[in-house]
């Protein structure tokens, strides 16, 4: 069978198409996604270490809500605001730095559903960001910290893969 002018070139932009194809999804991957990924636990784990940072500013405040507002299943207030507050300052640093990425994402979308049902007051718009959370979260969860990470850091040290 002999390929005519038309159809040779036909053959040569679809391959030109998909080498440029090819380069933008490998930007994407080695570029991009890890951006992104870092993006999401630099924007969620700071979310949850202000809150922290507000709980320890005030002490007795924070001590309060958790006896007068907060409904923490299964926990005295007391050890629901010291528990609540060390998870909020402690676990953020480690997803921001992804080490233990997948634990930490797993413990703060626990945690925000917990903060969800203890609040019973939680505006629709509150609500709302909780949910945005959530999901950002289950991305680190489900997806991994991604190579900007020390989890990846450690895999390529001591396991060979990257």
């Amino acid at each position: 069978m002999e390929l005519t002018a038309t159809s040779a070139r036909s053959m040569a932009a679809r391959y030109s198409l998909m080498g440029a194809a090819r380069g933008v999804i490998d930007v994407l991957e080695s570029w991009l996604a890890p951006l992104l990924d870092l993006a999401l636990r630099l924007w969620v784990g700071a979310v949850f270490f202000q809150s922290g940072l507000t709980k320890i500013q005030s002490w007795d405040t924070t001590l309060a809500l958790f006896e007068n507002e907060y409904s923490v299943p299964l926990l005295p207030p007391e050890l629901a605001a010291y528990a609540g507050t060390f998870t909020e300052l402690f676990i953020p640093v480690l997803l921001v730095l992804g080490l233990g990425g997948r634990f930490a994402a797993a413990v703060l979308f626990v945690f925000n559903i917990v903060a969800v049902i203890s609040y019973p007051d939680l505006s629709e718009a509150g609500i709302m960001q909780h949910q945005y959370w959530g999901l950002l979260l289950l991305v680190t969860l489900l997806h991994g910290p991604g190579r900007l990470s020390v989890d990846h850091l450690i895999r390529r040290r001591f396991l060979g893969r990257g």
